[in-house]
Formats: C-alpha cells, sequence, structure tokens
C-alpha cells in the first residue's frame, strides 16, 4: 500500500532556500516555493516543483512550510502578508535572527492558530542534506515530532526545548564566538605579515595552539555557571600583562589592536573592582555590569 508524500512549501529562495527546496525534491516530495523574484524558482520548476504567485498560495499548498528569508523583519512581513493562509500549518522558520525575535513570531503564529518551530542551521547550503549539516530547532514540540524524519533530511536536528527563542540563543551567541575567532585570525596574520611571516606559515602553528587552549574553554564555563572564578592558573592579573604586551607589539607593527583592546578593557575593569588574582573567565563579568 503506497503513501502519498507529505507537502512540502519553501518560502523564500536565497542560497538556503533554494537547497532546502533541491533536498526536499530529491527525497521525492512534492514541493512549493514562493520568491519574491519568480525569476529564481525557475530551475526548481525544471526540476519538479511547483511555484506560486503569492506567499499566501505557496503556504496554503503545504502541509510542513519552511521559512528561509533574509531576515526576521522580512519574515514578519511576509508571514503578516499571508496570516489567512497560515491556520493549521507546521511553520519551521529558518531565518537567522535574534531570541526575541523567534518568541515574538511564535507569538504571532499561535494568534493565527499555527505551530511555530524555530531553526538555527550550521551548514553552508551546498551541504544541506549531507552529514555536514545540522540544524537546533526549538518551539513546538509537536511541529518537531510530527515532521523530525523530514526535517532531518535537511541534516542533523537537535531539539533543544519548548522555548521559541532558544535556538535563536544559541546560534547568535555561537556566531558571536566564532566572529570574534575569525577577527583575531585577522589580526593574527596581519601582525605576522607586519614581522615577515606569511599567513600560509603562521596558521598551522596557530591551529595547533588553538586545538591545545580549547579545554580551557571548558573549564571557563563551569567558572561561568557556578560564579566562582579562582581558578589560579590563568588569571585576570597575568593576562592584563599579556595583553599589554602583545598590543604594544602590534603597535609597534603599525597594526590596529582593535581586536585585543576591549578585551583587555573588560579585564582592567574587573582587576580595579579587586580582582586581579581571580580567573580570566571573571572578564565576563563585566558584561554584566559596569563593576
Amino acid at each position: 500500500m503506497s503513501t502519498t508524500p507529505e507537502r512540502v512549501t519553501v518560502i523564500g529562495l536565497g542560497n538556503l532556500g533554494r537547497a532546502l527546496a533541491e533536498t526536499f525534491l530529491h527525497h521525492g516530495h512534492p514541493t512549493t516555493v514562493w520568491n519574491r523574484d519568480a525569476a529564481k524558482a525557475e530551475a526548481l520548476v525544471a526540476a519538479g516543483a511547483t511555484a506560486e504567485a503569492t506567499a499566501a498560495e505557496a503556504i496554503s499548498a503545504g502541509d510542513l512550510v519552511i521559512v528561509a528569508l533574509l531576515d526576521s523583519t522580512v519574515s514578519r512581513q511576509v508571514l503578516a502578508g499571508a496570516a489567512d493562509a497560515v491556520a493549521g500549518r507546521a511553520l519551521v522558520n529558518v531565518t537567522s535572527g535574534g531570541p526575541e525575535d523567534a518568541r515574538e513570531l511564535a507569538a504571532w503564529a499561535a494568534e493565527q492558530g499555527a505551530d511555530y518551530l524555530h531553526g538555527a542551521v550550521y551548514a553552508v547550503p551546498q551541504t544541506i542534506g549531507t552529514t555536514e549539516s545540522s540544524i537546533s530547532y526549538s518551539g513546538s514540540e509537536s511541529v518537531h515530532q510530527r515532521w523530525q524524519t523530514r526535517l532531518d533530511l535537511l541534516g542533523k536536528g537537535t531539539f533543544l526545548g519548548t522555548d521559541a527563542g532558544l535556538a535563536s540563543g544559541y546560534d547568535v551567541a555561537i556566531l558571536a564566538g566564532m566572529y570574534g575567532m575569525i577577527g583575531g585570525f585577522l589580526h593574527a596574520t596581519a601582525m605576522a605579515a607586519a614581522a615577515g611571516v606569511r599567513a600560509t606559515e603562521l596558521t598551522p602553528m596557530l591551529l595547533s595552539w588553538l586545538a591545545d587552549s580549547f579545554p580551557a574553554l571548558s573549564t571557563f564555563a563551569e567558572e561561568i555557571d557556578s560564579g566562582g572564578y579562582t581558578g589560579g592558573e590563568s588569571s585576570l592579573a597575568m593576562n592584563q600583562a599579556g595583553l599589554a604586551t602583545i598590543i604594544r607589539a602590534s603597535q609597534e607593527l603599525d597594526v590596529p589592536a582593535g581586536t585585543l583592546l576591549p578585551l583587555k578593557d573588560l579585564i582592567d575593569r574587573q582587576i580595579a573592582a579587586g580582582h586581579a588574582a581571580a580567573s580570566l573567565s571573571r572578564a565576563v563579568e563585566s558584561f554584566r555590569s559596569a563593576a
């Protein structure tokens, strides 16, 4: 006995949206698509998708509706314009945004009679549908349970909880860490170049050092969660002195130290408050208060 594959709709056909639609088509799911620029749907239609003229028509055609738009503002605008169509639908929004954006949209969806699940994608579009793709979800547990098998076609899925903002909370924090690392890398290569070292020569040694340093982050995380910053192996005072040396060296190489100055400021504030012997992880408290 055969079963009819569930109908999927993808709203938004940027690089991510196209990859999502292509994955569903590859697995045999009737897929409807919509994009403000209809030309972006042409290749998908040639591959078997159905394109609709309006977002409302596309949403009405799907049992599972995936939203992959530019940002949270565009998502709200597009969905608000299709409010009459979302009732009874499972909305899975993988558009980037902050936690409050996700919570507000989840509340709006509930008012329209829709179930809302927010997703944070950890993949480049080319890896969607492969083992290199992973997506974290939060919001409607029933949507995740009902559609988990289909969502897992897109990448390894993790359900974080019923607070719709959790997936975005993790996402923006992880990305902040990533961009901080990239900023540090770019600063490092600029310093190296000024000292006559090529970036390709520096990077293997930098990667080795970072790999050896990563376990310290787990220790710092435990200290941050407990509020006990008694670890003395990497004190604020020691790191203040080390940063001052690196900043001076950077400036002597005519390389601005803009990526390091904010961290030194966080440390300086904690030392001024009397915490010189505390663990470096205590610098997080400077984000929480002026002290």
